[in-house]
């Protein structure tokens, strides 16, 4: 089978089991250079990120990052690269949070490698992770008041 038509395969089927267990509703999916992407409400994002570990065998977290959209009603937000390495799968996973609301709950007890990425987010955007065991500036002073990946 080609490797196109597996990768439709298994992205149909995430797509699938995701709205099985969350409904129809509950996110929004499309397809950004060759990576399916959801975008999540923020209430979800813990409940669905820990589904896709859990159900779906996205047990790597590559990469968590913080995004700014200046304008927007909800500017900031967090983008989740997960892999499912049994599958040869990946997947990203966006979520949004306003400027006034910048919480998102901890992924350290699904992934403790976020642990670093969390912080880094923290430092550079001023996403708060609610429940993260020492979230700290790790690149910029304490007592530094700006985020400076902010387009602000």
């Amino acid at each position: 089978m080609p490797a196109f038509k597996i990768k439709a395969d298994r992205d149909q089927l995430t797509v699938d089991k995701l709205t099985g267990r969350f409904g129809p509703g509950s996110f929004t999916h499309e397809r950004l250079y060759d990576t399916l992407c959801f975008t999540v409400p923020k209430e979800h994002i813990h409940d669905v990120l820990a589904f896709l570990r859990d159900e779906l065998d996205f047990n790597f977290l590559t990469s968590l990052c913080g995004m700014h959209f200046p304008g927007l009603e909800l500017e900031l937000g967090a983008v989740y690269f997960l892999h499912s390495m049994r599958n040869g799968h990946r997947i990203r996973v966006k979520t949004h949070v306003s400027l006034a609301e910048a919480k998102l709950p901890t992924v350290t007890d699904l992934w403790p490698t976020a642990n670093w990425m969390e912080r880094e987010t923290w430092d550079f955007f001023g996403i708060h992770f609610t429940g993260h065991p020492n979230l700290k500036r790790i690149l910029n002073l304490e007592d530094f008041a700006a985020f400076p990946m902010r387009k602000d």
